[in-house]
């Protein structure tokens, strides 16, 4: 009997919850040893008072701190939930073998020298697997650091880990985050400065080397912990993406935030390909494309990922566009702008006339803007700090406000008003204080009291500017699937690359608009293919053995008259049997030379993993030495790609860059819809690339010059 996928996925949930919330644990390893792994994590379950049944498995020991011990794995009563494998690498493989006789529901796997090893040790990680398919077993790692129950107080871990029954009770009571990572170290650095942070948590696992569970599974089982607000993920690899992107759509569902730091984004760890598309849209391109569009926050840095949790799981609401700056400098008024320009961060300009409150709030002498100074007038005037923030709370073009406060400077006088301000009126919009001077000393009792209030304090503004853009982005993204149908295509057969003039022929019935061509298989038919078409035109080689024509020699453009286009045939033959002489022509394309315009690449690919995406830029054959690239889902929609491209580098050539004409922008975006609908109807396509595309003058639409087509 076939096994769905939907009752696959709550198998493994039954099982992770048996491994992360266990009524019965046994130790393989257990030593007195102090600093052994197995005596660090027989300490932690002491310490944090594990309620269940502990089983110690050590043949050289009777009993460890009066708790009897076990001679093997073979002794263990059947079902135990979890075990945990402290012992060295070499026999790790016999006593999974063993711990699949008993019956234990989930192992943990500390030991490393696996896949991670060689080939002896990737054989032995996935035999691991299969033992633990076969069964039913969930195993975390191998290679791994463990996991922590911060609800239920279990450290199945041998980092020392100490949750006291109160901040349990806390962790319960509140929203709390899961960070889930497949760096172990990464696990006990995030989590502990989350901890210190005084966030609470349910739940830290460190996946390792995935051989039975992947960070899939337990994402899929945080999800649906009905007190964790926010999922934080430190990730190298996906090796489940649609079921990852299943995950990024459940948790809009459910109101929840993913954040996302995901290495791989360097040039060293892009492959190049066939096709400029295939070079650009590299795995990190693709992935985090695909991911951002499911509804998934990106940090770039360890700090960052902590930061975007802290503000999402504290406020009441996420920022949105519009932001009030609070401070207390002109110079830090200067910085804020150049810092909020370079993220793209709206500040909304504010007046006297428009802004009666905040005017009457501030002294005459203090000019209104945004970022706002208040300048030093505060230690004159404390109450000026509960009067302005009081006014930006009531005032509903900000959508979130942060006060940028000097902290060695009477930092008591200035929180204090604060405070007050806060708790005079309900905080609906993210609030968010932070300090100029990080490292100076501010009283705890301040911190605590603005974060009981739903406000995050931060040791430093460029921090939170940089946080509160990535989650103002994401609340202004759409997630919503393209309405157009998909397109499919008959694609030829016994083809792997489809040369361009098979790939327009293919192409243009589906609304993808190229120049007037015809084919001609020797010089004579391109003779009254151009009489036809109107001199001056272009020659085009056309083989599927020749990806890039212009390398070979294969592209003649401005021919004149009927000699020079049977010289340019001569000619283009002699110079691609030099470039390579097991090359064969069909023959070529004859197009009728068009009209100069803005030049783009634009480009599809359909990820083997991750499905299909839409790359767009700049450059025509220069386009791999700009970079100036958008890589687009393709089910965006017409308007949402117009915003696209409005934010590449240069998309002020699109709209009358110095005199020259508006761009027909909305035929860019009419074309890479269409491009998304035969890319989403027809899987077999593996890459298309137009390059360049000319763009005319509204109105004047587009056309793609060249087309290549590779296919499975």
């Amino acid at each position: 009997m076939t096994t769905s996928p939907q009752a696959a996925q709550g198998a493994a949930a039954s099982a992770i919850g048996r491994m992360l919330r266990p009524r019965s644990i046994a130790i393989v390893g257990a030593s007195p040893t102090a600093g052994a792994l197995g005596a660090k994590l027989l300490a932690n379950l002491e310490n944090n008072g594990f309620p269940g049944d502990i089983h110690l498995i050590n043949p050289k020991r009777a009993e460890i701190h009066g708790r009897p011990c076990l001679a093997s794995v073979d002794d263990l009563p059947e079902g135990v939930d979890v075990a945990v494998l402290a012992i060295p690498q070499p026999a790790v493989l016999d006593t999974v073998r063993a711990l699949a006789r008993r019956k234990v529901g989930a192992a943990v796997i500390f030991s490393a020298g696996f896949a991670e090893g060689g080939a002896e040790g990737l054989a032995q990680q996935q035999e691991i697997a299969r033992i633990a398919h076969e069964v039913g077993m969930v195993v975390e790692g191998p290679n791994c650091l463990g996991s922590i129950n911060y609800l239920d107080r279990v450290p199945l871990t041998f980092i020392d880990t100490d949750i006291s029954a109160e901040q349990a009770a806390f962790n319960r009571a509140q929203p709390s985050i899961a960070f889930l990572s497949q760096s172990g170290a990464m696990m006990a650095v995030v989590a502990r400065t989350l901890a210190d942070r005084a966030l609470p948590l349910s739940f830290a696992v460190s996946t390792g080397n995935e051989a039975a569970s992947t960070i899939e599974d337990y994402l899929e089982y945080a999800l649906e912990e009905p007190g964790t607000r926010v999922l934080a993920l430190f990730a190298e690899q996906f090796r489940h993406p649609q079921r990852l992107l299943a995950a990024a759509r459940r948790a809009r569902e459910l109101g929840k935030l993913m954040v996302l730091l995901h290495p791989g984004k360097s040039s060293a760890a892009r492959e190049s390909a066939a096709t400029h598309t295939g070079a650009m849209a590299g795995d990190y391109a693709v992935m985090r494309a695909k991911v951002e569009r499911a509804g998934v926050v990106f940090a770039e840095t360890l700090e960052e990922l902590g930061d975007i949790a802290e503000i999402a799981l504290r406020c009441q609401s996420l920022p949105r566009k519009g932001l009030a700056v609070v401070g207390e400098s002109g110079a830090f008024k200067a910085l804020c702008l150049d810092w909020c320009e370079e993220l793209g961060l709206e500040l909304p300009v504010v007046h006297d006339a428009d802004s009666p409150a905040l005017r009457e709030a501030l002294p005459p002498f203090v000019a209104l803007s945004n970022p706002l100074d208040l300048t030093a007038q505060g230690l004159v005037d404390p109450d000026l700090y509960r009067r302005t923030l009081a006014a930006l709370l009531g005032d509903a073009r900000f959508s979130a406000v942060v006060v940028g406060v000097i902290q060695r400077d009477a930092v008591a006088v200035k929180l204090e008003p604060l405070l007050q301000a806060l708790r005079e009126q309900p905080v609906r919009k993210p609030v968010i204080i932070a300090g100029l001077d990080e490292g100076a000393q501010v009283p705890a009792h301040f911190i605590e009291a603005f974060r009981a209030l739903g406000v995050p304090y931060f040791p430093s503004t460029e921090r939170v500017l940089r946080a509160v853009q990535r989650l103002t982005a994401f609340a202004q993204r759409s997630t919503n699937p393209a309405v157009l149908p998909p397109v499919t295509l008959t694609l030829p057969a016994q083809r792997q690359v489809v040369p361009e003039y098979e790939s327009k022929a293919l192409l243009a019935p589906a609304g993808i608009a190229f120049g007037a061509s015809q084919f001609a298989k020797d010089a004579d038919a391109a003779v009254a293919a151009a009489q036809a078409l109107g001199y001056p035109v272009v020659l085009k080689a056309q083989s599927e053995q020749l990806s890039h024509k212009s390398d070979a020699g294969g592209v003649a453009l401005n021919i004149q008259d009927a000699d020079a286009l049977r010289a340019a045939w001569a000619q283009m033959q002699d110079s691609v049997r030099a470039y390579d002489a097991s090359i064969v022509l069909d023959g070529v394309l004859v197009e009728r030379m068009g009209q100069r315009g803005l030049e783009l690449i634009i480009g599809a690919k359909n990820d083997p993993q991750w499905g299909p995406v839409i790359l767009v830029g700049l450059g025509g054959v220069t386009a791999e030495v700009i970079q100036d690239v958008r890589l687009l889902d393709a089910d965006l929609s017409q308007a949402e790609i117009v915003a696209e491209l409005n934010r590449l580098k240069s998309a002020a050539l699109f709209h009358g860059f110095r005199g020259a004409p508006v761009l027909d922008i909305a035929a860019v975006a009419a074309l890479i819809e269409r491009l998304g609908q035969v890319l989403r109807g027809t899987p077999a396509i593996r890459e298309i690339d137009l390059n360049p595309v000319v763009v005319y003058p509204q109105g004047q639409g587009v056309l793609a010059l060249d087309a290549l087509m590779l296919i499975d």
